[in-house]
């Protein structure tokens, strides 16, 4: 309808997984690497992880991965991973043409087969590479299967390399003690993160020209825009610039603004559920009483905050012990009620630590706090601060509840993050609990966040290239970094060059310095809690 109007030759954001239209991010080129470092030299015969949020590209990198393989590979590839495990080995051998007459329903006979099948093409010089996608969604017998096919190995050498891909989901299932045999087989772990900015408009773009087009229709505002109403998500923006480009033929406009991308963002992106008009009227009268009790708390003593003052009790109770929130149905809260909630809160950081330490079941004088937000422990011990600006990526990656700086117009708040889902976050504002659309949030977090781990108390202060002490060889011993390497052994490039092999694999910025979230990632061993997962 729109391709002789904008003198294109195919639709330009399509959600299929075109190979052709891929762009390359920094990120993706390192997902890339990661998946055919498992297929050649470096996998070895275990696993290779890759996870990223719905619509960041793992699909796409994996037909791109079939492209580009090695002619000597030889590739199962199951994209319903809804499957018991007889009927997984069954799929397995018809992606690999194993004729399995008369051997169906038989685990044993379609094991031995499959066997049979992996050493010949061993003898001729052959990979076999198995390729699950959607793998969170592998039942636990499935899974389990999957792991014992690695068994089939050589004296040398493993038969079967398997790469799995999925929803952040994955790694928390591959995380529980009874499947921690397969955890220690994960020979490279990547986790795929959203575009930013910058990348947005390349990616947007590169799209553009693949398919013909020449003079890009959005302006600088309108790529603006969908990055904050995407989040980064390639298939928000290409389903956000398919609907732009539709309503800007409609209009005959041959520039498309910011104006037209929030008016088709806000036809193709879910909208908070309607209701009628008396839950409206109590939510209204809710937030009346949240902005009444705030004026109060402001007006209390307890809560104010100086800086270097401790953070005050939450309540004179002992700390309950630190889990997982539990999964409960909260209210959704839309643009306008955020808005509310923010306004009516206030700039204080307290409500949110004091939630944040009795989750951590950690005493009221574990850390102390300034008005801004940002946190120092209050003695030398095992609780550490970690503050500064980041990526929402990079701290779901962390799957930890950490405080998130909200701002609407001249008001902010601070929130605390709680649980995330493909779609949605949960987070708690003074007292008030609630779940939040991703695109909504990033239109209103400033990058900034603050929050807590427990560590070795010389990690206090994080190690720094040409150290060398207890800090640097309990870096080192964490990443299995060196082999014999003596202790006292200085930060080298080596060890930078491990350190940059977690950061990409974690989503986190690649630059080889053990800062406090890297070193957050690596203590990731203590009890505590961890962000929901399953948000009703």
């Amino acid at each position: 309808m729109y391709l002789s109007y904008y003198g294109l030759h195919e639709p330009p954001f399509s959600i299929t997984p075109d190979p052709r239209f891929v762009h390359l991010s920094e990120r993706h080129r390192d997902a890339l690497a990661h998946l055919l470092f498992g297929i050649d030299k470096g996998g070895g015969g275990g696993f290779v992880q890759l996870t990223g949020e719905v619509g960041t590209g793992k699909t796409t990198l994996s037909r791109l991965l079939l492209e580009r393989l090695p002619r000597d590979a030889r590739v199962a590839l199951v994209l319903n991973p809804r499957q018991n495990a007889v009927e997984l080995l069954e799929t397995i051998c018809e992606e690999l043409h194993i004729n399995i007459d008369g051997k169906r329903g038989s685990t044993k006979a379609l094991v031995d087969i499959l066997n049979a099948h992996l050493l010949v093409a061993y003898s001729k010089g052959l990979r076999v590479v198995l390729l699950i996608d959607e793998a969170q969604n592998l039942p636990a017998d499935a899974l389990e299967q999957v792991r014992l096919l690695t068994n089939l190995e050589t004296d040398t050498q493993k038969l079967l390399q398997i790469l799995l891909l999925g929803q952040p989901e994955l790694r928390d299932m591959v995380a529980r003690p009874e499947l921690r045999q397969l955890a220690q087989r994960i020979t490279a772990r990547y986790h795929l993160t959203p575009l930013d900015a910058k990348e947005t408009g390349e990616y947007l773009r590169h799209r553009w020209r693949v398919a013909g087009g020449q003079k890009f229709p959005f302006d600088a505002k309108a790529v603006q825009r969908m990055h904050q109403r995407s989040g980064g998500v390639p298939r928000l923006l290409n389903v956000i610039a398919e609907r732009a480009l539709l309503a800007g033929y409609a209009r005959d406009a041959t520039v498309i603004d910011a104006r037209l991308v929030d008016a088709a963002a806000n036809e193709v992106l879910q909208p908070a559920a309607r209701q009628p008009w008396w839950p409206w009227l109590a939510t209204a009268a809710g937030l009346a009483a949240i902005a009444l009790l705030a004026m109060q708390w402001r007006d209390r003593p307890l809560p104010t905050i100086e800086a270097g003052n401790t953070v005050a009790a939450a309540s004179t109770n002992a700390p309950q012990p630190a889990t997982t929130p539990a999964a409960t149905r909260v209210d959704v809260l839309d643009a306008a009620g955020l808005t509310q909630l923010i306004g009516a809160t206030g700039d204080t950081p307290v409500p949110a630590w004091q939630h944040l330490l009795g989750l951590w079941a950690l005493p009221a004088g574990s850390i102390t706090v300034d008005p801004a937000g940002p946190c120092t422990p209050a003695s030398a011990g095992d609780v550490h601060c970690v503050q500064g600006r980041a990526k929402l990526g990079s701290l779901l990656a962390l799957d930890r509840p950490q405080l998130l700086r909200l701002q609407d117009g001249d008001a902010s708040a601070w929130a605390l993050l709680l649980g995330a889902d493909s779609r949605k976050l949960r987070l708690r504002i003074g007292t008030r609990t609630f779940d939040l659309d991703r695109v909504l949030l990033q239109s209103r977090w400033t990058g900034d966040y603050a929050g807590l781990w427990r560590g070795p108390a010389m990690l206090g202060k994080p190690p720094r290239m040409g150290d060398a002490g207890p800090a640097v060889d309990w870096l080192r011993q964490r990443l299995a970094a060196g082999g014999q390497v003596a202790p006292g052994t200085a930060y080298d490039d080596a060890l930078r060059a491990h350190v940059t092999t977690l950061q990409d694999a974690r989503g986190l910025p690649a630059d080889g310095i053990a800062g406090p979230l890297t070193l957050m990632a690596l203590a990731d061993d203590p009890p505590g809690p961890r962000l929901l997962r399953v948000l009703d």
